[in-house]
């Protein structure tokens, strides 16, 4: 890649978390001066040809639930080499909740997942998920087996939760990862679609628990690129006047069975979908809310 084009694929990853993360308790941008240097020089309006020396440096802030610390602080701390996304970014994850060694094993797995998965692509987003996927298992790992055995026997019944899972990855072409999709979410109950093509997307909904297999399948096969880029989680032991609850599974439901959608491919090998239809799609079903966290705009 070149200069400019790594200039460019930094500000389109500022401007779509800036979408996403709209206020400053969720994103906080440490160096405006940098990031208008950034822009003048992708837009052509910089006094000098050459890229900027600096590159924005920013915090993202999440709240996260887990089954030791109730909405802990959890902050990503991001910084931009030149030749991002051509090389990794500096991240560092800082939570107060967590022992030094916690904290160790966090960036250790985090930065070999993005290794592993991220290299030549934009990956802040793909690190705040991961941190959100994982954040209970590293914790989990470091506790001693009788400590984990006791928080486990003591802990109460969990409640019964139903979950939608809205899943991006770079495309979605080979035949058995469709079929496999097709078959396991038949298998487990689930309802939802998925759209092959580039970008493939795969929404998924029923019980917590059938959801998160679904997920632990599909994540191991080989994909460029694979996350969960939102996700909804409703408890259903909410009670009404008759002491009953409220919901079922099948009445949040916003699909009936799943499937394939395929929305007029196009493209020199019809992998292209028509995102207006998409839009359509998901305003009939009333989610085209995430239209705009997938791809950054507001569908019409």
């Amino acid at each position: 890649m070149s200069c400019l084009e790594w200039a460019e694929s930094q500000l389109a990853e500022i401007e779509l978390l800036s979408s996403m993360f709209p206020t400053r308790e969720e994103l906080e941008i440490t160096d405006q001066l940098a990031l208008a240097e950034l822009r003048d020089y992708v837009e052509g309006s910089a006094s000098t040809d050459s890229p900027p020396s600096s590159r924005p440096q920013f915090f993202i802030k999440q709240k996260l639930d887990t089954a030791s610390m109730e909405r802990t602080d959890v902050v990503l701390s991001c910084a931009y080499p030149s030749e991002y996304p051509s090389v990794l970014p500096e991240i560092t994850v800082r939570c107060a909740g967590l022992s030094r060694a916690q904290q160790t094993k966090l960036h250790t797995d985090l930065n070999a997942y993005l290794m592993e998965n991220c290299q030549g692509e934009v990956c802040v987003l793909s690190a705040v998920d991961w941190v959100k996927d994982n954040l209970q298992l590293v914790i989990n790992k470091s506790l001693p087996a009788s400590t984990a055995s006791k928080k486990e026997s003591s802990s109460p019944r969990p409640q019964e939760v139903f979950s939608r899972l809205w899943i991006y990855s770079h495309h979605i072409y080979n035949k058995t990862k469709r079929k496999n999709i097709l078959e396991w979410s038949k298998e487990l109950g689930l309802s939802g679609f998925s759209m092959p093509g580039k970008p493939g997307i795969v929404c998924v909904e029923g019980s917590h628990s059938t959801c998160e297999e679904f997920w632990s399948r599909v994540k191991v096969l080989t994909w460029k690129k694979i996350m969960i880029r939102h996700r909804e989680d409703i408890p259903l032991d909410r009670k009404g006047e008759d002491s009953r609850a409220v919901e079922s599974i099948d009445s949040l439901r916003k699909f009936t069975g799943f499937e394939e959608a395929m929305f007029d491919p196009h493209g020199n090998r019809g992998n292209h979908m028509d995102l207006g239809q998409l839009y359509q799609f998901l305003n009939e079903k009333g989610c085209c809310d995430v239209f705009q966290m997938y791809f950054g705009i507001e569908g019409r």
